[in-house]
């Protein structure tokens, strides 16, 4: 058992720490051990949007684990970073390509040593219609639905994704007047959800669990249709709770929950230089 003792006696300052002592030994005797301070902190945490899911189940049983609690953000990867640029106090970012957070530690507003790829993400083509996505996702080169709801490329990483998908398949012109654009991924899927899109170029993780589709019909889009989404996080304020969160973002039960949503996290502790960066050197 774990006693947690805190002291304040008023007057009795300079005889405290006696007291503290005097209260430790008499508990470690009896048989219990003591925590005479127990910090906890509360963290604000900024996270891509198509990273909700997950994040939500590993902010909780972090939380279930420690003293800390963490609250998030989700949002665009491009808005989450111009609030971060206008001084708002997120404590770590989460985005979901790897350029914003480089840029964040170039421009001395984050932790070089603390970015690391914590996923990467996929990208599927999804209705809520069941059957209406066939297996090799045909019907998005035919007349059969009215809206293709992808995400705003300017903003968010897997919309850019999706036009990359796009070109690849010599579809942009023929599809570009059926776009709807969501300001971010999930919004994105909402539209689609709904019923305001047949068809929308989705995260993986947001239509299945375990490699099965939770709802209606999707094909998972060839990765080689389409660069890599490997999503990097950076801690913009260093704190002991944040460095507890890191370590456990790292762990097997993070991990687990990461691979259970689709995303690969075999390239979760390396550091890959955004080839944007690599270019302008």
């Amino acid at each position: 058992m774990t006693v947690s003792v805190v002291l304040d006696i008023p007057g009795v300052s300079a005889g405290r720490k006696y007291v503290r002592h005097f209260l430790a030994t008499l508990l470690t005797m009896s048989g219990f051990s003591i925590a005479i301070s127990v910090s906890a902190e509360e963290l604000m945490i900024a996270v891509a949007s198509n990273f909700t899911a997950p994040m939500r189940e590993i902010a909780q049983s972090f939380e279930d684990q420690s003293t800390h609690k963490v609250r998030l953000a989700f949002g665009s990867s491009g808005k989450l970073y111009a609030q971060i640029n206008h001084g708002a106090p997120f404590q770590a970012f989460f985005s979901a390509d790897q350029e914003k957070p480089f840029r964040l530690v170039e421009e001395g507003l984050a932790d070089a040593k603390s970015r690391f790829t914590y996923a990467q993400g996929k990208l599927a083509l999804w209705s809520r219609k069941p059957g209406f996505v066939d297996n090799q996702g045909k019907v998005l080169a035919g007349d059969d639905y009215n809206k293709l709801a992808i995400a705003n490329p300017k903003l968010a990483p897997y919309g850019a994704a999706a036009v990359q998908v796009l070109e690849s398949l010599n579809l942009v012109q023929t599809s570009r007047a059926r776009w709807v654009q969501g300001e971010n991924i999930a919004q994105t899927y909402q539209f689609v959800a709904t019923g305001n899109a047949d068809l929308g170029l989705v995260a993986q993780s947001q239509i299945s669990r375990d490699g099965q589709t939770s709802r209606g019909s999707a094909w998972l889009v060839p990765e080689d249709l389409y660069a890599p989404v490997r999503q990097d996080a950076v801690q913009l304020t260093n704190s002991p709770a944040m460095d507890a969160f890191w370590q456990y973002m790292k762990g097997p039960e993070a991990q687990a929950i990461i691979r259970r949503f689709g995303y690969d996290v075999s390239t979760h502790r390396a550091t890959i230089e955004p080839q944007s960066s690599q270019n302008n050197k």
